[in-house]
């Protein structure tokens, strides 16, 4: 190294200036504060309660039974006689085809009928004719039976015939479509000057009498509520008054686009006021014999053979073991380890050790001695 004797004069001062202001610096130093490691989790506050289910779900009201007519017979729609929400009676008349073609093989079926009937009348003259010459002798036996058979055959064709005028009397009077029931039009398919084939559903009459609401509940809660006989119902327009009701369908299948069951329940008749399409909220609910304590599954902490939960305590956890008694929905239902009015922390259990210091999230703006901590870390945060 040089020294400084053989440096010039302004060097040997800049060197001089640097050392001071590098033993200056490490003098002003000061250690790093240490932080206190408080953990964010999320936790309740453990209830006793005997409920064991209590779900509530929307549904519309609907009539027990509604129909899609239709006509019988193929053919152009020529007018339509209601609308939706008109009420029908038994045997009034919904739509319309053009019934000319109808009219046409109907006479056709007539003149049909006409011929066997004279064919028949000469068949009977001709045999009774026979029959008086048989009488005599004049004629031999195996003629007048070829007259008695050629007899009952017209007779047959003559029942035919019958049979095909009345049918085709029956197709031009299904022309008119007419309702079966007493109800009202819930929809309507098809519209006036539309050619449809037979059968094709062109009006939705709902039969009046039984009402029953349908509901769509998760496949997690079918087996539940299906054994569940206290059953509420509630219309939105009168929330204030309740009637029971009562499961009387549950679908076998899923919805294909909600991924929901279909369950139908049936609302009594002291329900007046439930009109078709209203909305309506169905609630369950059921009890058990002794008070229970649940957690959610995530609270769960599993180490070896042992099942424990954390437990708040001033700020801090601890392990507490438990014993599952069972599983109600979503949750574990614990025979023994805690009690009500107890914090729970339900997330982040697997990063906890006992004594950690917590912060239940959500707690910060109610309870202020839990967010000091949290303002001091952000000063010592913000000084460095």
């Amino acid at each position: 190294m040089y020294s400084l004797k053989k440096l010039r004069p302004s060097h040997a001062l800049a060197g001089l200036t640097l050392c001071a202001a590098a033993v200056l610096l490490a003098g002003c130093g000061k250690p790093a504060e240490k932080t206190e490691d408080i953990r964010p989790v999320r936790a309740i506050v453990l209830q006793s309660s005997d409920i064991d289910v209590n779900a509530e779900f929307s549904g519309e009201v609907r009539a027990r039974v509604e129909s899609r007519l239709g006509f019988r017979v193929p053919g152009k729609i020529v007018s339509r006689s209601v609308d939706v929400g008109s009420v029908v009676k038994k045997g009034q008349q919904l739509m319309q085809l053009d019934p000319q073609d109808l009219k046409l093989s109907q006479a056709q079926a007539l003149a049909a009928l006409r011929a066997a009937e004279t064919s028949r009348d000469f068949a009977k003259a001709e045999l009774k004719r026979y029959q008086d010459l048989k009488a005599q002798n004049f004629v031999a036996q195996t003629i007048l039976d070829g007259k008695d058979s050629a007899y009952k055959s017209a007779q047959a064709n003559v029942d035919a015939a019958q049979a095909a005028y009345r049918a085709q009397a029956n197709q031009a009077g299904y022309a008119a479509l007419v309702s079966d029931v007493d109800g009202v039009v819930t929809a309507v398919d098809a519209e006036a000057g539309q050619v449809v084939a037979a059968g094709t559903p062109v009006v939705r009459v709902a039969k009046s009498g039984d009402k029953e609401i349908v509901i769509g509940i998760p496949e997690d809660k079918v087996d539940a509520l299906k054994a569940i006989s206290d059953v509420q119902v509630r219309l939105w327009a009168s929330p204030q008054h309740a009637v029971p009701g009562k499961i009387r369908e549950i679908s076998p299948a899923a919805d294909p686009a909600t991924r929901t069951y279909a369950v139908k329940v049936t609302i009594p008749a002291s329900l007046g006021e439930a009109k078709l399409g209203m909305t309506a909220v169905v609630q369950f609910a059921s009890k058990t014999a002794q008070p229970q304590i649940k957690v959610p599954l995530t609270a769960l902490h599993y180490e070896k053979s042992t099942t424990s939960v954390w437990v708040v305590e001033n700020g801090a956890v601890k392990l507490v073991p438990v014993v599952p008694a069972g599983v109600a929905g979503n949750d574990i239902v614990l025979a023994s380890g805690v009690k009500a009015g107890q914090t729970v922390v339900t997330a982040g259990v697997n990063v906890l050790k006992p004594g950690q210091k917590v912060r239940i999230l959500g707690d910060e703006l109610s309870k202020p001695e839990l967010s000091k901590p949290v303002a001091a870390n952000a000063a010592a945060g913000a000084s460095k």
